[in-house]
């Protein structure tokens, strides 16, 4: 397949009517790399927020069992975005778990709506600045149709119609509610500590400055973490840009080898009912 084969095929789609279907063919052939580490940032973000990140630690799922908490967000995310979306059996059945996990939590929404503007914005700043091209107006809208999608079927009110609209209302948000909380904080290195889990140890104290040197003043402010090297943060950029450039030059990636998760904490599979907080597993269990 030609390396650009694939951005025809979306150009050919409607994102008004196909956008699960780009969205889908964008996050596992085109960006799936890119999608990850932006909706790891995005994720990242949110914990600056302090009703946020203060009800994430009082669950303690990041600080008790923070790789299977992060295992969850993408498994979940994949089963709603996967062939057939958000409409198709099994991704209804992950949007109703979802509901059923965050049901239980007081989660105003506003922060909802926060939450999913990250998922927006972050991937589409990231991709634009070191994706292998950039995205096309089609995924753009693609990408906020999904996640508007999404929003109404969690029941979330006024969400946003435009990319514009949900890049405004994030930087908004985070202008007014950004600021340090130390339950924030413990998230934050909670889910630090997971990132340099992946790595050797001799690796993890550069991990922990990686991580860091994607992050902007505002948001290291808030979550009270200290600012790693300019050089590091200048290498982390090019070498980002590099790979940019090198994947640029690669083949398109095959059919028969989409983007999937490759969890961790469920390397011999996993089913809905295994993801989420032990609560939500019990009460699978009692009602069978």
């Amino acid at each position: 397949m030609a390396r650009y084969s694939r951005l025809r095929q979306i150009q050919r789609l409607d994102p008004e009517s196909d956008y699960q279907e780009i969205y889908r063919i964008s996050t596992e052939y085109e960006f799936p790399w890119d999608v990850t580490r932006a909706l790891e940032l995005a994720l990242f973000r949110t914990y600056a927020v302090p009703s946020i990140g203060g009800l994430l630690d009082r669950t303690r799922e990041f600080a008790d069992h923070g790789q299977k908490r992060y295992d969850d967000t993408v498994v979940l995310l994949y089963e709603m975005t996967r062939d057939g979306g958000m409409d198709s059996p099994r991704g209804r059945a992950a949007v109703r778990h979802m509901n059923r996990i965050h049901g239980r939590y007081p989660i105003s929404n506003d922060d909802f709506l926060y939450v999913l503007s990250t998922f927006v914005v972050v991937p589409v700043r990231w991709i634009s600045r070191y994706g292998w091209r950039p995205y096309s107006r089609h995924e753009v809208r693609a990408t906020v149709n999904t996640f508007r999608h999404m929003g109404r079927l969690m029941g979330l009110k006024n969400i946003p119609e435009t990319y514009e609209e949900f890049a405004a209302l994030l930087d908004g948000y985070e202008r007014e509610h950004y600021a340090f909380n130390e339950p924030s904080r413990r998230v934050a290195e909670a889910t630090i500590a997971i990132f340099q889990g992946w790595f050797p140890a001799f690796a993890r104290p550069f991990a922990r400055r990686g991580v860091i040197a994607m992050t902007d003043a505002p948001l290291r402010e808030a979550l009270g973490l200290h600012r790693s090297p300019r050089a590091l943060e200048t290498a982390a950029d090019r070498a980002l840009r590099a790979r940019a450039l090198l994947v640029r030059l690669m083949p398109a990636r095959p059919e028969s080898l989409p983007k999937r998760p490759r969890p961790r904490t469920y390397r011999n599979g996993y089913t809905l009912e295994e993801i989420g907080p032990a609560w939500i597993r019990e009460r699978a269990a009692r009602t069978g």
